[in-house]
């Protein structure tokens, strides 16, 4: 059974919504999934699964839009890794206000590109809460990265 985790980092509820919509989506494929918020997660939490993921706001009011203060240790340690051999993906919420909408999904698949990690589905960002089509969308950018998992096995 393939295993994956998801760290989120959520200001407003919105990007919590997203892994557990992602989380449940997991499951119903048949995969063991654990869901960290990045406060209490470990970038090298994910050498421990097959499947990485991150959900990530940005932070738009000041600035070009910037990484959650609370994501930015978990952000540098994730680059140092080696993860050669996994399957990663990368989504969050945003605000399309803002010129800098959900960059922060952006680092996170640069820093992702940066482990020798293979990218398993197009990144997804989200106008503020996730709704019908959104939901839609995630599920299946989670069935992709189980497909691409699956094809490297």
């Amino acid at each position: 059974m393939a295993s994956a985790r998801i760290v989120y980092a959520s200001l407003t509820g919105n990007n919590e919504d997203i892994a557990g919509i992602i989380e449940e989506a997991f499951e119903d494929l048949g995969v063991d999934v654990t869901t960290t918020e990045v406060s209490q997660a470990l970038a090298s939490d994910f050498e421990d699964v097959d499947i990485c993921v991150t959900a990530t706001y940005t932070y738009s009011d000041v600035g070009d839009g910037e990484l959650p203060d609370e994501a930015v240790d978990f952000y540098e340690e994730l680059q140092e890794l080696d993860l050669k051999g996994k399957v990663y993906g990368c989504c969050g919420s945003g605000d399309r206000f803002y010129d800098d909408f959900a960059t922060s999904v952006d680092d996170f698949d640069k820093a992702f590109a940066k482990t020798g990690a293979t990218k398993g589905a197009e990144d997804v960002k989200i106008d503020l809460a996730p709704e019908e089509d959104d939901i839609k969308h995630l599920e299946a950018f989670t069935k992709q990265l189980v497909e691409k998992y699956q094809a490297l096995q």
